[in-house]
This record gives C-alpha cells, sequence and structure tokens, in this order.
C-alpha cells in the first residue's frame, strides 16, 4: 500500500514539473501574431439576392435592383503579448467588404444597364485580451474580449452624404482552441463581432462567429 502511495506522489509530483515546465517554456515565447479568417453571417442573411423581379409593368416603365452579392468574408490581423501563462493584451485589424450590381431593368424584366461598382466595408481597429483557461504543450483553449472603433465606408452615403461614418465595435470570443507545434500554432474560434453608430446604423450583429487562423510565438 505505501508502494502505492509513494508511486502515485511520485507520478504527481512529476507531472506538476512537466506542467511548469511546460508554462514556463511557454512563457519564453511572449509575443504571438496571427492572421486569420472569419465568415460573414449577418452580412449574408441581410445583403442578398432580390426574391422576384417585376415582369408585368408597361415596358418604358424602369426599376432598379442590387443583385449578384459577393461577400468577402473578414481578413484580420492579431498581435499579442502574454504576461502571464493564462492572460496576454493585444490589438486586431479586421477588414470585411460586400459588393455588389446595381441593375437597371424594364417593367418586363429586360436588364438595360448594370453597375458593378458598388460596395462597403468594414475596418475594425481595437485592443484585445485573452484569458487561457487550459494550457497543454499541444492545445490551449481560451476566451477573450476586444472593444474598439468600426470605419464604415463605401459607395454609399448616409442621410447627410457622408460616404464614411465611424462607430463602436466589440468583438468577443466565446471558446477558441490551438493546436501548436513548436512555434506555430493553428486555431479555431467561435465568437461574434457588432459593430454599430446608432440603433438605425448597426453595421455588424452576430457577423464573424467562426474563425479560423494561423500564427507564430516568438
Amino acid at each position: 500500500m505505501k508502494v502505492k502511495i509513494t508511486l502515485l506522489l511520485s507520478l504527481l509530483c512529476l507531472s506538476m514539473m512537466v506542467l511548469a515546465e511546460d508554462r514556463n517554456a511557454y512563457i519564453d515565447h511572449r509575443n504571438e501574431i496571427r492572421i486569420g479568417w472569419g465568415d460573414q453571417l449577418f452580412e449574408s442573411l441581410i445583403w442578398h439576392n432580390p426574391t422576384s423581379i417585376t415582369r408585368t409593368m408597361p415596358a418604358e416603365a424602369t426599376y432598379q435592383y442590387k443583385e449578384h452579392y459577393r461577400h468577402n468574408q473578414h481578413v484580420w490581423l492579431e498581435y499579442q503579448r502574454r504576461f502571464k501563462y493564462w492572460f496576454s493584451l493585444g490589438a486586431m485589424v479586421d477588414v470585411s467588404e460586400v459588393g455588389w450590381d446595381v441593375v437597371t431593368r424594364n417593367g418586363q424584366g429586360t436588364e438595360l444597364a448594370r453597375d458593378k461598382k458598388n460596395y462597403f466595408y468594414n475596418l475594425v481597429i481595437m485592443p484585445t485580451i485573452r484569458f487561457t483557461y487550459f494550457h497543454h504543450p499541444n492545445v490551449n483553449i481560451y476566451s477573450g474580449l476586444g472593444f474598439g472603433m468600426d470605419i464604415n465606408g463605401g459607395t454609399e452615403v448616409d442621410g447627410k452624404g457622408h460616404h464614411t461614418a465611424v462607430g463602436a465595435a466589440v468583438n468577443f470570443t466565446l471558446v477558441g482552441i490551438s493546436a501548436n507545434y513548436n512555434r506555430w500554432f493553428w486555431a479555431f474560434d467561435l465568437g461574434g463581432m457588432y459593430a454599430l453608430k446608432n440603433a438605425n446604423a448597426i453595421y455588424m450583429a452576430s457577423s464573424r462567429i467562426m474563425n479560423v487562423s494561423i500564427g507564430a510565438r516568438f
């Protein structure tokens, strides 16, 4: 019985030493940079092709439609500085875009003209914070939060004739998991990004729910 207890205590101490060593080694690479891609679920639900086209009005009548929406998804770059194995601070830049055609049709649905140079973009800049609550040499699980500003611009104008507007932006990572190989890693995050100027100018809501990224620590 004493032998079993001694063996169990020895294994426990060894595992704690290995974990401490891994955590200390992780701290040796305090800097992290990664580039990622995220979805545009919100944008694809709000801005999409018309469900019907008028075909029963006089041929001389004209109508304009927004068609052929192009959702270019989120591309983002993030830097993190780790102060503890469980806590880090950083900053992120995220850009996303939606483009479309403005098509002029007559009352019979015949296309008369098409303008393809229509788009809007969101440029988000924010500081970020991350909490790593499960650490392993090969796998980390974490959550995070960011708050900053969104610059919305493009070919459209608001009620005051402005092409560009600035609003608040927030991004949260509900849960993220990274798989590590030496100093390189890949990650998958679940969360959401929100950006708005006021209740009547919502640029994003539950956008960038899923993210994939690759990065390096140094």
